[in-house]
């Protein structure tokens, strides 16, 4: 099988948010048929609705630079599939995704032939066994894995991680995960079990009480991310022109101090993500990982996210940054009105099922232009339904974009060069922008910073 023949598979499953059915069954049965390969490595699993993808690169970080041989699955991807899987901070090759996708594929449907599943599994229930397999194939010491979605019935949870962390709980995924913030809560919590060691940071008083009440239930004393972040002094911006954003933080915890750490990560939300890293860290350093005070601060201070606050240098600038949820988007807007001092050209799209009005009325009047783009996902929102939210927050009269490509030719065509583009509103989006730039080979130099 050849890596088009393996994603076009895939994606012949069904989109993963589409066709997601939440539950451990088709994991477990479909890694038990593999031969358990999960069981060969420890783990830990990252959960939360946002800053889980940030926590996670900057503990692989860490294990890199302590020379601990780590594989990182995050999700979702921007351009290929194989970023998603990461072996020693390099991700999986084309050959090796479809070797490994057609072992996975051909055991899947041997199991329902067999009447031991009833379909196949989903995309994302074969991505994680994909993962898993390329873990144990490339003799990983530790995996660190991020969940899709939720946590109780979530993919990655069949790994049984004994380290979790849960990051920042806020509305999303509504449809599925509950209609409260104490109910999506609820799911997140439960991948905290007896025995784990449980990570929690920062959290809105009503999830905060539900995950403490599971670590109760389950006889787990949680450490709190939050006691490192309250004995810190006050962040410190860098202030070089080349690195807006990036911060200078010292961080306390009941093992050690670590002194004015310029973040790798942009933003003050990344404060509560460093924290929640360094505290899984030194859980895996007490479980015998040999984790140096120096090799927490190298991985913080190198860690790289791409299209999270990501800029790309050039005249003018581009800014990427999925914010697809309403926390997500505040985030955004204080990054925005903190450290860009530039005329900003926004580039939206999102999907259908966010709340656009709310989106729409905390970023757009951070734009000086706004232009609306249709992105190409079954999820995507319309033309229509963005224009509609940006009727009652923008000022001006937004463009609109048929595709991508167009709206980024009107975005270079508008904005001056010392200015700034900003392109958020999902993920996708984000992915999509870049692989313009990649196709056409775009005169902008890429920094993942």
């Amino acid at each position: 099988m050849l890596f088009d023949e393996a994603y076009r598979y895939l994606l012949s499953l069904g989109h993963e948010t589409l066709t997601i059915k939440l539950g451990l069954k088709n994991t477990e049965r479909l890694l038990d048929a593999l031969g358990n390969p999960h069981k060969d490595f420890p783990a830990v699993q990252i959960a939360g609705t946002n800053g889980k993808g940030s926590t996670a690169v900057m503990l692989e970080s860490i294990c890199r630079a302590a020379g601990i041989r780590v594989g990182l699955f995050t999700s979702p991807h921007l351009i290929s599939i194989t970023e998603r899987i990461r072996i020693g901070g390099e991700q999986v090759s084309a050959p090796e995704f479809a070797r490994l996708t057609n072992q996975v594929k051909i055991t899947a449907e041997r199991l329902v032939a067999e009447g031991r599943l009833d379909a196949r599994p989903t995309f994302f229930e074969h991505v994680t066994a994909i993962a898993l397999l390329a873990f144990r194939e490339a003799g990983v010491e530790l995996a660190i894995l991020e969940t899709g979605l939720g946590g109780r019935l979530d993919s990655t949870t069949a790994a049984g991680a004994n380290i979790v962390a849960i990051t920042p709980i806020a509305m999303d995924h509504e449809d599925y995960l509950g209609q409260t913030l104490a109910e999506i809560a609820a799911e997140k919590a439960a991948i905290i079990r007896p025995a784990v060691t449980a990570i929690v940071a920062p959290q809105p008083y009503e999830a905060r009480e539900v995950i403490l009440q599971r670590c109760n239930d389950v006889a787990v004393i949680p450490r709190l991310a939050e006691n490192e972040i309250e004995s810190c002094p006050l962040a410190i911006p860098m202030h070089r022109d080349s690195e807006p954003g990036r911060l200078f933080v010292t961080f306390e915890t009941p093992n050690d101090r670590y002194e004015s750490v310029l973040l790798g990560l942009r933003g003050r939300h990344q404060i509560e993500n460093a924290a929640t890293a360094i505290a899984l860290a030194e859980a895996l350093h007490e479980r015998g990982f040999g984790i140096s005070r120096e090799a927490i601060v190298s991985g913080v201070e190198t860690a790289r996210h791409p299209g999270r606050l990501e800029i790309w240098p050039g005249a003018p600038r581009i800014l990427f940054d999925g914010a697809h949820n309403p926390a997500a988007a505040r985030v955004l807007r204080s990054y925005l009105d903190e450290f860009v001092k530039e005329p900003a050209t926004m580039v939206f799209g999102a999907m259908r099922d966010k709340d656009l009005s709310e989106l729409a009325a905390i970023l757009f009047p951070a734009a000086r232009e706004l232009i609306l783009t249709q992105i190409e996902n079954l999820r995507a929102a319309s033309l229509e339904m963005m224009k509609s939210a940006a009727s009652a927050t923008f000022a001006g009269d937004a463009h609109e974009a048929a595709s991508v490509k167009e709206a980024l030719r009107i975005a270079r065509g508008i904005t001056p060069a010392d200015g700034i583009i900003c392109v958020t509103g999902s993920l996708y989006l984000v992915g999509e922008v870049q692989q313009v730039f990649r196709d056409e080979s775009l005169p902008v130099a890429r920094q993942h910073a």
